[in-house]
């Protein structure tokens, strides 16, 4: 008893002190008033207070658990497109509230991945509890008054939120951390309005050993410190007023999704919406009605004329799809007024971004999880795009003629060029993903396809880019605007309507196929390419191939202008060079290839069917003719004023690569294109359902036949002199290589690996026993011994092969992570 009565005692004076304590504290707590005294305040969504003295930044708050929009982007960029760091580049954006735990006031991120839409508030804690939130900062409170408090918001807004450090390190640039004593705000961008309050910081990483021959050394003064910003938006949510759309896989839209564990028994769990902005008609009743609010987007006043009017003009086309839903005058596009941030989400921007080399383009958004309504777009156009295209232009044209004016082709079919990029990526913040199919259906089908451009010869055998790209909107566009803006009377049945939209887009042949059926080497759909023309992928290779020896045939030094150093010749040779690149892999995926669609039960649209083996086999014999000497073998004439490179002039990874040193190896780049080839027709996937198909239906050509048109164009095709002769026997050299990785591929079908083990060995007898009229070269028995050594290598112990390497091709599309678009 002694001891409890002490113990008592002891906890009593304890919790009196601690009272006592908090309370003379909470007296001390100064007000908001007199804690900003002094200090250069602004009001808005959340009012602001900078102390000059202590480099500070104070944020008021006067509501908790009240839901906001986080969105962290970076204004600054670092220039380089390989480690991704962009001007513009939109980071995470989070649902965010406050929260006040006694002295403590907490930012969480509550978890909307999972949600209940019941209205029994029981079920909706069952849901909360059961998946964890984020508690992304804690602050200590500095000041209160009349229920708001102030906290010091230094620390949380000059982090590295956008993950700019970790993306240094991943890309293997060094190990760079956050120096905060060379970090600041940047009081000029830091805002405030009644919607949102933004800020912006400049932090600087920091490394003591940046990595040797480091990205971040070519694009920054000193390569130890990196200076960047990142940028903070705290938006206010939209209110109700926005009607959610259910998400079609037909439609051509990106989706938000999450899962409502209060669905019925028999519905589906996961709730699938679209991403667009809110629009609505003045007069919903009518059939074309001005909005309540048009979309506006405005153009970075950073891009020279005439692309900036280019961009402007070719953005403008929505307003065409906007009218076919039933709106007039909804969609604008502005050059960006003085003063205007385009890091406010309260602008849709198209800003113009210049990198080290050449990357992506692409379209991000700001949008309301909740619902998929976009607040914000914001695009991001690399300026070397156009000169990309415009040195296409140049190795097509040779135009650089002694004692004749320029053409303007080249200028006019880059302008054309950026009027479309300007459409494609504007449609990625309108919340439209690719449209893969729409250049197999016809010419101007989507800008939201990739466009190769559309080249003819003249009847003076000269190629024409007159119609390089098309111009305007497409059909298929229309459809998908309609579908996601189209405002219906309240007695439609909205999905009835919906559905006929893209009902009735079927019927007349339109139809999406996306990234996923299209990107992929082995993939198969055969009207799903990327960078390619027409419904006939053979046809049409048959075709760009007359245009590319055309155009190679009048290749020589005009293609560069007076004065350049003539090894200049060799980049722009490149992309004409390989000009059949991307219309040879469109046609591949006919060979083994399955058409389909996104169909839904009941829709009555195509499920699957396989290619019409003749026109399997039209592909294939297309297709091997990019592996002839005819086709890759360069003319002397052109060998012989292609230099050295010149001093100050080095070669870069949009060079050809070779074997030769610092002289061009034309064998070398028929390596690159031969690999481009072969790499397509032994892809594994392809392999596999080659094999599948055949075996469905004997008609299918199966994986042997590919494989024997393969040796009839490289090993059993006639043999060739000259420079021609060593062009064909690295094809042979490199067919056995990508048979042998084939039949070593664990992702091939193992019948798939079976016929190409037995299609080498079968290459090996036939090479052994092959008797010629013509006494054969030292060349030809090196390459032919060399084949059965490997060959015979790989019979004896598969499990160490190792195929030997090509000489890579240069990048044709831009440079970096595909999936940025």
């Amino acid at each position: 008893m002694p001891m409890r009565r002490s113990l008592f005692s002891v906890t009593v004076c304890v919790l009196l002190s601690t009272a006592l304590f908090s309370a003379a504290n909470s007296d001390s707590t100064p007000t908001i008033h007199d804690r900003i005294a002094g200090m250069k305040s602004a009001d808005g969504l959340f009012p602001t207070a900078w102390d000059a003295k202590t480099g500070k930044l104070f944020l008021e708050i006067r509501k908790f658990d009240q839901d906001f929009l986080l969105v962290v982007s970076l204004p600054y960029g670092l220039g380089s497109n390989d480690i991704g760091l962009d001007r513009g580049r939109l980071g995470e954006e989070r649902i965010v509230h406050f929260t006040r735990v006694g002295p403590r006031v907490l930012l969480v991120a509550p978890n909307l991945q999972y949600r209940s839409s019941s209205t029994d508030p029981m079920e909706n804690l069952a849901v909360k509890q059961s998946f964890a939130e984020s508690v992304l900062a804690g602050f200590k409170i500095e000041a209160e008054e009349d229920g708001a408090v102030l906290i010091d918001a230094t620390d949380f807004l000059q982090q590295d939120s956008f993950g700019a450090g970790e993306q240094l390190v991943d890309t293997k640039q060094g190990a760079y951390k956050l120096d905060k004593d060379r970090s600041a705000f940047a009081l000029e961008n830091t805002k405030n309005f009644p919607l949102n309050t933004e800020f912006e910081s400049i932090l600087t990483f920091a490394s003591e050993h940046p990595a040797e021959h480091s990205l971040v050394a070519t694009v920054t003064p000193d390569a130890h410190a990196v200076t960047l910003r990142e940028h903070y938006s705290f938006v206010q949510l939209p209110d109700d007023g926005y009607q959610p759309r259910a998400f079609d896989p037909r439609s051509g839209f990106f989706d938000t999704h999450y899962r409502d564990y209060s669905a019925p028994l028999g519905s589906a769990l996961d709730v699938r919406l679209i991403q667009r902005h809110r629009l609505a008609k003045k007069d919903p009743n009518a059939a074309v009605s001005e909005p309540v609010k048009p979309l506006i987007y405005y153009v970075d006043p950073g891009a020279p004329e005439p692309i900036r009017s280019a961009l402007v003009e070719g953005a403008s086309w929505w307003n065409q799809a906007f009218e076919a839903a039933g709106f007039k005058n909804a969609f604008r596009v502005e050059v960006l007024p003085p003063g205007a941030d385009p890091m406010d989400v309260r602008y849709n921007v198209i800003q113009w971004v210049h990198r080290s080399t050449r990357g992506w383009s692409f379209g991000s958004t700001v949008s309301d999880p909740r619902t998929g309504e976009i607040i914000q777009g914001r695009v991001t156009l690399g300026s070397l795009r156009g000169r990309q295209d415009y040195m296409i232009a140049e190795a097509l044209l040779a135009p650089y003629k002694k004692g004749e004016p320029v053409s303007s082709e080249m200028r006019e079919m880059v302008l054309a060029r950026l009027r479309q990029l300007a459409a494609h990526e504007v449609g990625h913040t309108l919340g439209l993903a690719h449209n893969f199919a729409a250049s197999s259906i016809a010419p101007g089908t989507s800008v939201m396809d990739y466009p190769h451009p559309w080249i003819t010869l003249d009847a003076s055998g000269k190629p024409d880019l007159s119609h390089a790209y098309a111009t305007g909107i497409g059909a298929w566009d229309k459809v998908s605007i309609q579908y996601g803006y189209s405002q219906f009377s309240a007695v439609t049945d909205e999905r009835a309507a919906l559905n006929g939209i893209l009902n009735s887009a079927q019927a007349s042949g339109l139809y999406f196929i996306t990234d996923e059926d299209a990107r992929p080497l082995g993939s198969a759909h055969p009207h799903a390419h990327l960078w390619d023309n027409g419904p006939d992928p053979a046809a049409e290779l048959n075709r760009i191939l007359k245009v590319r020896a055309a155009a190679l045939a009048r290749f020589g030094e005009d293609a560069i202008q007076p004065d350049r150093p003539l090894s200049e010749l060799e980049d722009t040779l490149v992309p004409l060079y390989l000009l059949h690149r991307y219309q040879t892999e469109a046609a591949a995926k006919e060979i083994g290839g399955l058409d389909y669609r996104y169909a839904l039960r009941g829709d009555g649209e195509l499920v699957t069917r396989i290619v019409d083996p003749a026109n399997q086999q039209k592909a294939l014999d297309a297709v091997v003719k990019t592996l002839s000497p005819e086709t890759l073998t360069l003319p002397e004439s052109l060998l012989h004023i292609l230099p050295p490179r010149a001093f100050g002039y080095p070669r870069t990874r949009e060079s050809f690569e070779g074997h030769t040193g610092l002289t061009f190896d034309p064998v070398g780049a028929a390596e690159s294109a031969a690999d481009l080839t072969l790499t397509l027709l032994f892809d594994p996937q392809r392999a596999s359902r080659l094999v599948e198909y055949h075996a469905r239906n004997a008609a299918n050509p199966g994986l042997n036949q590919v494989i024997e048109a393969v040796f009839q164009a490289t090993w059993k095709a006639l043999p060739t002199t000259g420079v021609a002769a060593e062009v064909q026997r690295i094809t042979e050299a490199s067919t056995v290589e990508h048979l042998l990785a084939l039949a070593a591929n664990p992702g091939a079908s193992p019948e798939a690996r079976a016929q190409a083990r037995t299609a080498a060995v079968s290459l090996r007898s036939w090479i052994s026993a092959k008797v010629t009229k013509v006494p054969e070269s030292p060349e030809e028995k090196a390459v032919r011994a060399a084949a059965i050594a490997r060959i015979e290598a790989f019979e004896k112990d598969p499990e160490k092969f190792t195929p030997a390497t090509d000489v890579p091709a240069p990048p044709g599309q831009p440079i970096g992570d595909d999936e940025q678009d």
